[in-house]
């Protein structure tokens, strides 16, 4: 990456998140349809049991039944993790998206990604065909061998815009909710290429955009929806140290009602206070050592203040919290000290790793993902040849790129990484 890319990119990093222009606040859709907060589906904890939809797919094994594998009820003793006695799709050790095992193949795959409708975090609109001609989302456009889904979300609230799309792992485009209404939906499944900057987020596919709406992850915002949800500054991504965010939440009702989804403070330093918007009194406060009730928490007030502050060290997952006003004002006593945290779930180490065809020279950016028989995705060059598939289901033990089935060609040629 050249120096005029690389400040460009440091540039982008450092930008103050901007409320995005026209947002209408709070219009994150239909967060309590959603099984999901995480962008990973860490903490899907539903009942899906095959690989697809409404009884497609594969059967999942048994988590107490594959005790031959890394994973299994026996090694989440305490439920973390969401393993036990049944079938249902989780995601275990922080990959892109729950799995499950399943009977194994002639090929020797051994385990699936699960499609679930329901865990797709709220502010993610879906996955659309993006052929170029004219683009899915027309406003700038930027790449990046560092992307994240919130490098780009950052990058097109600064421009303005309302939607960021995520696409071939290291592309991103900017556009409005007008571009939608012509956009045309593809399968969940299509959006699976891992983001160059994130081993455990999926940023679009070839020829495919992940849209999001840009307030996810914003350090501020005024929310007046019905109801809606609130991220930490940078969600998805880990919150950095001295953020200091405040959110104005003031939907129609006498009283309100937050629950959190997902709570991952760094330390007691870093502090989430909520404060009647009225008065500025502090009604509640948690941190990394005081997370906030398991269940909804009732507050008095009809309009409300949240205000976020990390130190200088701080560097953790964050929040994600729906909220909704009520007619009846009743208010939850202040709940105890020591109430349990949602756990995060860790990345683990003995994924096997995949190495580049012996002799081949290196790719300009890296990024493709391959899958060896053992689970897990890991980065290697992208594939040299226009007939060459990024993704691939050998067993080999170098995990060489395989050839493109026939009649599906690439559908774009993306530019070389610019840094956004």
């Amino acid at each position: 990456m050249g120096t005029q890319a690389l400040q460009g990119f440091l540039f982008l990093l450092f930008l103050p998140l901007l409320q995005p222009r026209g947002a209408s606040a709070g219009s994150l859709h239909s967060p309590g349809l959603s099984e999901c907060f995480q962008v990973n589906g860490a903490d899907y904890r539903g009942h899906q049991n095959r690989t697809g939809p409404r009884g497609a797919g594969r059967p999942c094994l048994f988590w107490d039944q594959t005790q031959q594998h890394s994973y299994s009820s026996a090694s989440d003793p305490q439920g973390r993790w969401g393993l036990g006695a049944h079938n249902f799709c989780r995601n275990p050790d922080g990959d892109v998206q729950p799995w499950c095992y399943v009977a194994e193949t002639e090929e020797g795959i051994y385990w699936r990604y699960c499609d679930i409708p329901s865990c797709h975090m709220p502010g993610y609109l879906g996955c659309f065909v993006d052929s170029g001609a004219p683009p899915a989302l027309s406003g700038p456009s930027g790449t990046s061998t560092k992307l994240t889904v919130q490098v780009c979300l950052r990058f097109c609230r600064m421009k303005g815009y309302q939607l960021a799309g995520v696409e071939a792992g290291y592309a991103c485009f900017c556009g409005s909710e007008s571009d939608l209404a012509r956009g045309r939906l593809a399968p969940a499944t299509d959006c699976d290429q891992i983001c160059f900057g994130h081993p455990g987020q999926l940023c679009g596919g070839d020829g495919r955009l992940g849209v999001y709406e840009v307030s996810v992850g914003s350090c501020q915002g005024n929310w007046t929806a019905p109801q809606g949800v609130i991220y930490s500054p940078d969600f998805p991504d880990e919150y950095g140290p001295d953020r200091n965010c405040s959110w104005a939440l003031g939907p129609p009702g006498a009283a309100l009602e937050l629950t959190f989804r997902l709570f991952e403070l760094a330390d007691p330093r870093d502090r989430l206070e909520l404060r009647d918007a009225a008065s500025g009194s502090l009604l509640r406060a948690f941190d990394g050592a005081r997370p906030p009730p398991s269940g909804p928490l009732r507050l008095g007030t009809a309009a409300l203040l949240l205000t976020f502050r990390s130190d200088a060290r701080g560097h953790a997952q964050g929040f994600a919290l729906t909220y909704r006003g009520l007619q009846d004002v009743a208010e939850d006593p202040e709940a105890p000290e020591g109430s349990a945290q949602t756990p995060a779930a860790p990345l683990d180490g003995a994924n096997v790793s995949c190495s580049p065809r012996p002799g081949a020279p290196p790719a300009a950016i890296g990024g493709a993902v391959c899958w060896l028989r053992e689970k897990g995705p890991r980065r290697w060059g992208l594939p040299g040849a226009p007939g060459e598939a990024g993704l691939c289901g050998t067993d080999s033990p170098e995990g060489w790129p395989c050839p493109a089935p026939p009649g599906t060609p690439r559908l774009r040629v993306l530019p070389r990484a610019t840094g956004l």
